[in-house]
């Protein structure tokens, strides 16, 4: 499966469009890692514990996202964007979404 940001493949034409496919996860804050995060913004620096749990829930949207283009019979997902929000204090949504579609080798 091909996923990019991009609106097209290099060598490939877009022979079929499935539709929307997205995934996304909502987290809660962890109240052992926001401890030690609190003291982070005491001392500065990056705080790795938010940092850790952002890329985990990039990771479990993007699975879904795939897993519905999958479903559809998608070669790939073209237009990939992310976004958040917050859901209620504490709490936040990670959205993926993009267009599944069917690929073919560019006509020469």
């Amino acid at each position: 499966m091909i996923i990019t940001t991009t609106e097209n493949i290099a060598g490939k034409d877009i022979k079929e469009v499935l539709g929307l496919v997205r995934g996304n996860t909502i987290r809660a804050k962890h109240i052992g890692k926001d401890i030690i995060a609190g003291l982070r913004t005491i001392i500065g620096g990056e705080i790795k514990e938010y940092v850790e749990a952002m890329n985990e829930a990039r990771e479990q949207s993007l699975e879904r996202m795939e897993k519905q283009a999958n479903d559809l019979g998608a070669d790939a997902i073209v237009g990939v964007r992310f976004t958040t929000s917050q859901v209620l204090s504490g709490a936040a949504e990670l959205l993926v979404y993009g267009t599944a579609v069917k690929l073919k080798d560019k006509d020469i």
